[in-house]
């Protein structure tokens, strides 16, 4: 449960990310909504999942499952341009997640 609650926890942060950008410095009320919404779902998620595991893998898995969304959304949505580096270095931090989930 802890591995699904952090996974979740992940995307939020993508989430979260992705609005505090689209708020334009909290100047708009929605995206700000959406950003501390996300937020607090997203630690308090993070909390949940350090119960059960270590501090450091919990924190690297969900940083890199919200760094990685929140670079393909960015991509998928034009905001920044694709490159197959970035695509290669994505897969990168893909792996060390899945590394450190796999890892005794």
């Amino acid at each position: 449960m802890s591995w699904f609650v952090l996974v979740l926890s992940g995307v939020l942060e993508a989430v979260w990310a992705t609005a505090l950008g689209r708020s334009e410095g909290f100047s708009r009320l929605g995206p700000s909504v959406v950003f501390a919404a996300a937020l607090v779902a997203s630690m308090a998620g993070l909390a949940y999942a350090m119960r059960d595991l270590p501090v450091g893998t919990a924190y690297a898995v969900w940083v890199g499952i919200g760094a990685v969304l929140t670079v393909v959304y960015a991509m998928a949505t034009g905001e920044e341009p694709l490159s197959v580096l970035k695509v290669v270095f994505l897969l990168m931090i893909i792996g060390g997640v899945l590394g450190l989930k796999l890892s005794p």
